[in-house]
């Protein structure tokens, strides 16, 4: 059973496409209950179905076809931290006297989680760096021809989004639907070609997050050939830092 946190974990996973940042969440949700995973893709749907004022706002953004803008999502992970009780404004005298006219926060020393979604640029990670600094950034790293080998592997029944894996879940008749005994097929965007293309393209992209967060001093490199072989570095390096 792990410790408690001697103090916050802020931590960010960042990893190609097909690498199992979702599963790492999980599990590390699981192994930390002291963890909370903040999505600033569901707040941001949230919010638009709520319709509270920021919802409202991005929603109009996202209808006249331009991408909401990062102070809103900023905003949006800075609202659902004050909700939770882990973000609260400093005093006005104090916000006052800084030469950022913007208001200071206090974050709680109980706030751990992980962020999903954002920061994804260096210019977000140095906005998000002012409200919450991370103080871990994984990244995870799988051989691109092991992510590859993976969804060449991957079928799905697609009336009913049921996903199998010929290498460690298949189907128990080849091809087959388990339930309906319909058949299996790929999906168009599993094409070898354009994984490889999302994998180069996170690759050029990624780089200079990852050296950002490197010059920060938090980075920690995570690498297997499966979850099951990164799940443990990733456990003992949280244990080291936070425990």
């Amino acid at each position: 059973m792990a410790r408690h946190f001697r103090k916050a974990a802020r931590i960010i996973l960042i990893g190609a496409p097909g690498v199992g940042k979702g599963t790492q969440t999980e599990r590390l949700i699981a192994r930390f209950p002291q963890l909370a995973a903040i999505s600033s893709g569901d707040l941001l749907r949230e919010n638009v179905r709520k319709k509270t004022p920021l919802g409202i706002k991005a929603e109009s953004t996202m209808l006249a076809g331009n991408l909401v803008p990062d102070s809103t999502i900023l905003d949006l992970i800075s609202s659902e931290l004050q909700a939770r009780g882990w973000l609260t404004p400093t005093s006005s005298k104090t916000a006052s006297s800084s030469s950022n006219p913007a208001p200071a926060f206090q974050l709680s020393p109980s706030a751990s989680f992980i962020l999903d979604g954002f920061p994804r640029t260096t210019a977000q990670a140095a906005s998000l760096d002012k409200l919450i600094p991370i103080n871990l950034a994984v990244h995870l790293l799988t051989p691109p021809e092991i992510i590859l080998s993976r969804i060449a592997s991957r079928w799905i029944h697609a009336q009913s989004g049921r996903v199998y894996n010929t290498e460690f879940n298949p189907p128990k008749v080849p091809g087959k639907d388990d339930i309906t005994g319909e058949p299996l097929t790929q999906r168009d965007d599993d094409s070898i070609d354009t994984w490889t293309q999302r994998l180069k393209k996170f690759e050029e992209t990624s780089r200079p997050l990852l050296e950002h967060y490197e010059r920060n001093g938090c980075l920690f490199r995570a690498e297997g050939n499966s979850s099951d072989e990164i799940s443990p570095k990733l456990f003992a390096e949280i244990e080291r830092r936070f425990t």
